[in-house]
């Protein structure tokens, strides 16, 4: 099977090369886990949720989500590359993530 990027994050290398997942860390950039993500998120709209999140699986069922998908390894990861939490999967999170941004400076 030929080097690349698979669904959740997978990377497959050379023919007897382990499995990677493909994560964004705290710098935003991309570096290879023999973890899983446990949470997803899409780049250009920089927002991270959980990886059964209803509104992430409908746009992927869509085909439209699939290509800016990242995987993070915790919330503090994601957040600490600029990420906002998801309004659908993770309310309470998202709700402190709006006071904190609406808040007055």
């Amino acid at each position: 099977m030929d080097s690349g990027c698979f669904g959740a994050g997978l990377w497959r290398g050379s023919p007897g090369m382990a499995e990677a997942y493909a994560l964004v860390g705290a710098d935003g950039r991309t570096y290879l886990s023999s973890e899983p993500g446990a949470l997803g998120g899409h780049r250009r709209s920089r927002l991270y949720g959980r990886l059964d999140c209803p509104s992430a699986l409908r746009a992927i069922a869509r085909g439209g989500y699939v290509r800016q998908r990242v995987f993070f390894a915790d919330e503090a990861t994601a957040v600490a590359a600029g990420y906002r939490p998801c309004a659908v999967c993770l309310p309470a999170e998202y709700g402190r993530w709006k006071a904190e941004r609406c808040r007055p400076k």
